[in-house]
C-alpha cells in the first residue's frame, strides 16, 4: 500500500493567540472518505541545546511547567523568534538563559513533539567549548536554575527517568551518543 497525503478541503481558526493557536481541518483521505472536525496545534517552531562547556560538562536547566505541574530537569532551549534562523534562535536562547557562548554548533536531530496533531518542529544542536560570558537575562516569567553535569551523570539521570520532556529527553539521547557515551 502506498501512503500518501491527505487532501486539505478547509480549514478555519477557532483560537489565534500568540501561544495558542487551534485550527480545524476538513481534509480529503486517499480512500476519498471525508475526515470532518480535525483539530490541528499550531505553534512556532523551537530550539533545544546539548550545550557541553569547555571543561567537558553538559548544562540542564531546571524550572517549573505549569501544565504538569511539575519542576522540570530539561536542556536549555526555546521558540525561535519570527524570521530567526535556528542557529541563531539556539545561540540567543542559551545566552539568555545560562549567559554562555560556545565555539562550535552542529544540528544533530529535527524532532516533531507530536506530528498527528501540533505543526511544529524542534531542532536540536550539539553546542561545545562553552564558556560563561554572560549573567542570564531571563524572560519575564522565565525562572530557571542552570546546573552542570558530567555526561555518564545525564546518562544516569536519562535512565532513571528523571528527564521527563520528552524531546529533552530524545535530545540528550542524540547528543550522549554523539559524543561517544555509552
Amino acid at each position: 500500500m502506498l501512503i500518501t497525503k491527505w487532501k486539505k478541503l478547509d480549514s478555519r481558526y477557532l483560537v489565534n493567540e500568540k501561544w495558542a493557536t487551534l485550527r480545524v481541518d476538513t481534509c480529503e483521505l486517499p480512500d476519498g472518505i471525508v475526515k470532518d472536525d480535525y483539530y490541528v496545534l499550531e505553534y512556532p517552531d523551537w530550539v533545544n541545546a546539548i550545550a557541553v562547556t569547555a571543561d567537558g560538562e553538559i548544562i540542564l536547566v531546571q524550572q517549573y511547567r505549569h501544565a504538569a505541574d511539575i519542576i522540570s530537569l530539561e536542556v536549555p532551549g526555546g521558540v525561535i523568534d519570527a524570521g530567526e534562523e535556528p542557529e541563531t534562535a539556539i545561540r540567543r536562547e542559551l545566552l539568555e538563559e545560562t549567559g554562555y557562548s560556545f565555539e562550535k554548533c552542529e544540528l544533530i536531530a529535527t524532532l516533531y513533539a507530536n506530528p498527528a496533531t501540533s505543526t511544529n518542529r524542534t531542532f536540536t544542536y550539539l553546542l561545545t567549548g562553552g564558556i560563561k560570558t554572560h549573567e542570564q537575562h531571563l524572560d519575564e516569567h522565565e525562572i530557571l536554575e542552570v546546573s552542570l553535569h558530567r555526561p555518564e551523570e545525564v546518562k544516569t539521570l536519562l535512565m532513571e527517568n528523571k528527564i521527563g520532556q520528552a524531546l529533552h529527553a530524545a535530545a540528550l539521547f542524540y547528543g550522549l551518543n554523539r559524543l561517544n557515551i555509552p
